[in-house]
């Protein structure tokens, strides 16, 4: 068993845990500002925490192959990591194939870029900025003392879910990498990773500027974002305006030479041309209530105002009372009756009926079963489905009072799984950034009708950092998005 595992389960003995750890490493020194700092881990602890929430982060998001962009983050990272307070760290740079406009970091030197965000930058200044703010987080220890005091508050990191966490006593949880995202920083460790990230990018060379225009960015962004497997930006670092504005006149102030640092744009938007653009279709998307997912040829249809969310490993949807759960995934039984029995015969679990009922012509075993938890108790209903050389799980429950509510909203919904055999849904190809060299002067106006994209114009301008009005000089790159579901 791991030791992150084994450090997830020491809640029974915290209170004793409590009082030797803090005598031990609750009173660390803070390796950026040389004061003292309540810390419950040791470095070593750290660094493994950070492996375990790594993998976890690799087999939940996925990592998004480009190599040209992967060697600049990963070289550029390297190169600040070494000028930093904690270059013997292991440091890992990654980015993660979600289209979320985010970045993070997580203890121990593993630091993220989601590819949402890479297709907002405009600049390797701006990509510099952001990442020596990440690196600061790691090198204050922000991450590791969120997780202490997480700890002494006793909130722990396995109790929480990405969706719905009081809904999926089956469902896969949350891991911790992703657990880890939603502690958020204080506005002081906000403030003080972008200190450091001026800092960082200044000795790389980087005009420190650019960082304030992240920022201004990230608040257009949130209204635009497409995504919602891991918090955007925004919702772990507030008032992007006000931070805009601090960073200027922290660089008013500081007398930097500034002549000499460059931005890299034309550089930089080169290595995003051909880049995806929002959700990848190819992994399954949404068209209203309805799931479609080209690649495994199949469609389910959510009950209507369900949230729903596209995991890596299963489809996911709430009701808007958060009472009711309904998730889709993938089985490695042999066979549906057989994976529907070994189901109901989970420890703890009461099987209320079994029977077996096609899904739109497929086979299938369904169970339906009753279970209390720590905290509540809940009914739900279980099938398996044979399709192809597959085997889909799908799985609804709610809680026990409400379940004669919710029951046939989710065995509708489940009898709705079924082939699609749509051309037009089969060979649908994700959205890809074109990156275009301005032949002549243009306003914005001008380029958006010149150069439409299959998304709106609003995002356009956002992902290019313009504004109505706004007047482009010639040989300028800009970026537009093309192809994607009709």
């Amino acid at each position: 068993m791991s030791p992150m595992i084994e450090l997830l389960r020491f809640r029974t003995a915290w209170p004793l845990l409590l009082v030797l750890m803090v005598g031990v490493v609750g009173c660390a020194v803070n390796p950026v500002t040389g004061q003292r700092q309540f810390v419950l881990f040791s470095e070593s602890q750290e660094i493994q925490m950070g492996r375990e929430a790594d993998r976890d982060i690799v087999a939940n998001l996925g990592l998004y192959e480009d190599e040209e962009l992967e060697a600049l983050i990963r070289e550029m990272g390297a190169r600040m990591a070494a000028g930093s307070e904690r270059p013997d760290l292991p440091w890992t740079f990654r980015i993660v194939d979600d289209p979320t406009v985010n970045a993070f970091a997580l203890p121990g030197g593993f630091v993220y870029f989601t590819r949402g965000i890479l297709a907002h930058f405009t600049s390797e200044a701006e990509l510099a900025g952001v990442l020596g703010h990440e690196i600061g987080h790691v090198t204050a220890r922000h991450g590791i003392t969120r997780v202490s005091r997480a700890q002494v508050a006793q909130i722990g990191l396995g109790v929480g879910m990405v969706l719905a966490p009081e809904l999926q006593p089956f469902g896969e949880a949350a891991g911790v990498g992703l657990q880890l995202l939603f502690l958020r920083n204080s506005r002081e460790d906000e403030r003080q990773a972008d200190d450091l990230g001026v800092r960082y990018m200044y000795q790389e060379g980087y005009d420190p500027r650019e960082l304030s225009g992240v920022f201004a960015m990230l608040a257009r962004a949130s209204g635009a974002q497409d995504g919602d497997r891991i918090p955007g930006f925004l919702s772990t670092h507030p008032d992007p305006l006000e931070r805009r504005d601090r960073i200027l006149q922290q660089v008013e102030t500081s007398g930097l030479e500034l002549g000499a640092t460059r931005v890299g744009r034309a550089s930089y938007l080169r290595l995003l041309d051909g880049l995806v653009f929002g959700t990848n279709p190819r992994e399954g998307y949404f068209e209203g209530d309805r799931f479609l997912h080209p690649e495994l040829a199949f469609e389910l249809r959510f009950p209507q105002g369900w949230r729903t969310v596209n995991a890596r490993h299963q489809v996911q949807g709430v009701s808007p009372q958060e009472d009711a759960v309904l998730i889709l995934s993938l089985s490695d039984a042999a066979s549906a009756a057989g994976a529907r029995d070994a189901f109901l015969r989970q420890a703890g679990l009461i099987e209320e009926r079994r029977w077996s009922e096609s899904v739109s012509g497929l086979p299938a075993a369904w169970g339906q079963f009753r279970i209390t938890s720590e905290h509540a108790t809940f009914r739900g209903v279980v099938a398996y489905v044979e399709y192809g050389e597959r085997l889909f799980q799908l799985l609804g429950y709610s809680h026990f009072g409400v379940w004669e509510g919710r029951r046939d909203a989710v065995i509708a919904a489940v009898r709705s799984f079924g082939e699609v055999t749509d051309p037009s849904v089969l060979g649908v190809e994700p959205r890809r950034i074109e990156v275009v060299e301005l032949p002549r002067e243009m306003s914005l106006e001008a380029f958006l009708s010149d150069y439409p994209s299959s998304i709106p114009d609003e995002t356009v301008a956002v992902i290019n950092q313009l504004e109505t009005g706004d007047v482009i000089p010639a040989g300028t790159l800009l970026k537009r998005v093309v192809g994607g579901p009709n």
